[in-house]
């Protein structure tokens, strides 16, 4: 009985106490204003909050790699922390398996190799070849995700911080972390945009108020705490818009009172305060995330007969590369859908076609090609947003217009600091707006996306949607996210499993 109640204190410790902190981004950019909440042991949590809030930064500063302005972050001590990033590092791609798992560490670990093969039994990575020197970055976008979560595991903290987990996994990826976590005796924290994933396993929400700049901490799984926020703003909502038409009542009293003279006037001075006072009782409610607006992808002009053949392709299974034939050919205004598990060489048909090294695939000369990377490798993180956009400009043939540019830039929220930013100091998210303001300015023949909904705001989604849906050109898609399909008008399937 003592050894159980001795488990239950200990499940109750709090092991991460953020008190009064604050944090900002370069001068007047503040993402957290005098923030307090703590994390339990043993806590399944989800990090909520708009894009742009700094959920990331949350991440940084409870590991340690980021430091508040002011306040006081308390990590008990002893308690181990790893985060599995969103990305992995472009000057990791280069690494081996076993050289990625080794940085994990800050010291040398001996004999690792058992080890790494325990983690990718855990992250459903491990196949019949022997993968400890291949490198990171043959490996396919679904495949990176779980070495991602793999190189946080592998160190067996404490506390595990997932930043997006779910992206670019497929189905079966996506239940076999959902079931891990499940199952994980010890504290999480994630950041993500699948609702029904997040349900399965969360207990409290963390909710990270982008106006505010303040953390509400709520207790319950994901949809019953997401109810509780709608419900209490709609309150908020309601209250705010009761007390702005006493406001005006007051007002309207006061300037009638006041033209009377004598003793009126006072009256009136009294109606004012009284105004003012309840105008300090109207609450500052969350806003909705601003959406994009509508675009339209315009596709490269002439195009006449067939813009691409696939004769043949390759798919990797059980490690063996495997030749198929086909019989493919989009011309303009088709739109082909590619499928197939983790791994089975959808990024890597994709990439031959966009490089023009092809055998079995084809796309005709002189044809423009727009091509969305799920790991926004196209883009030059060296550019600033401004140089990226102005480049994909003259891409599509056109002079440049920066008025026209900017006012595309706008479309996509991209303004003011924005577009002077360096795209590799950019969220994922906003790197994805960049590459879809890109693809309108370049105006290409052969549209290819991979992953296009990864790091994308859900109000975005539809609008992106609707784009793909009337693109006029040819058009190959990769998407795990069913309900982003069926918003799009597929005119072929190429399924490499089957």
């Amino acid at each position: 009985m003592q050894k159980e109640q001795s488990n239950n204190q200990k499940t109750q410790e709090t092991i991460v106490r953020f008190d009064n902190v604050s944090f900002e981004w370069g001068v007047n950019k503040p993402i957290l204003d005098g923030v307090s909440f703590t994390i339990r042991r043993g806590m399944k949590i989800t990090l909520m909050g708009q894009n742009g809030a700094g959920k990331s930064t949350i991440f940084g500063l409870i590991a340690g790699t980021t430091k508040p302005e002011s306040g006081i972050i308390n990590v008990v001590n002893g308690v181990s922390i790893a985060t599995a990033l969103q990305v992995i590092p472009q000057d990791q791609l280069s690494l081996t398996v076993r050289e990625f798992f080794a940085k994990c560490f800050k010291s040398k670990v001996y004999d690792i190799d058992p080890k790494i093969d325990d983690v990718l039994e855990v992250v459903n990575l491990k196949g019949h070849e022997k993968i400890h020197d291949k490198i990171i970055r043959n490996f396919s976008g679904g495949q990176q995700a779980r070495l991602l979560l793999a190189s946080a595991l592998i160190q067996d903290p404490d506390l595990l911080l997932l930043d997006e987990p779910t992206n670019n996994l497929d189905k079966a990826g996506i239940a076999h972390l959902t079931n891990f976590l499940i199952n994980y005796s010890k504290t999480v924290i994630v950041i993500s945009h699948d609702a029904e994933f997040l349900n399965a396993f969360t207990e409290a929400v963390l909710y990270l108020d982008v106006y505010t700049k303040k953390i509400e901490q709520y207790v319950g799984n994901y949809f019953n705490v997401v109810k509780e926020i709608t419900a209490r703003v709609e309150k908020e909502n309601m209250k705010n818009a009761q007390l702005e038409k006493t406001i005006q009542a007051k007002k309207d009293q006061a300037n009638v009172f006041a033209h009377k003279g004598g003793r009126l006037r006072l009256v009136a001075k009294r109606m004012r305060e009284m105004a003012e006072d309840l105008e300090e009782e109207i609450v500052d409610v969350r806003k909705e995330d601003k959406a994009i607006r509508s675009f339209v992808i315009p596709s490269q002009p002439d195009l006449i007969g067939e813009i691409l053949n696939i004769s043949a392709f390759t798919t990797l299974k059980n490690g063996k590369i495997v030749k198929h034939k086909a019989k493919i050919s989009l011309n303009k205004n088709t739109h082909l859908l590619l499928q197939g598990p983790n791994g089975i060489g959808k990024t890597t048909l994709l990439e031959r076609l966009a490089s023009g090294k092809a055998e079995g695939e084809k796309v005709r000369e002189g044809i423009r090609i727009g091509y969305y990377r799920q790991d926004f490798s196209t883009l030059n993180f060296e550019d600033t947003v401004y140089q990226s956009l102005a480049g994909a400009m003259l891409e599509g043939g056109e002079r440049l217009d920066e008025e026209r540019m900017r006012s595309i830039a706008a479309g996509f929220l991209i303004t003011g600091e924005f577009i002077r930013t360096k795209i590799g100091d950019l969220s994922e998210g906003q790197k994805g707006l960049v590459a879809f303001a890109r693809l309108v300015l370049q105006k290409p023949g052969l549209l290819i996306l991979d992953e296009p909904t990864n790091h994308i705001n859900f109000r975005h989604l539809p609008i992106i949607a609707k784009a793909l849906d009337e693109y006029k050109g040819a058009m190959i898609l990769v998407s795990h996210v069913p309900e982003f399909v069926k918003q799009i008008r597929i005119d072929e399937v190429l399924d490499l499993e089957k």
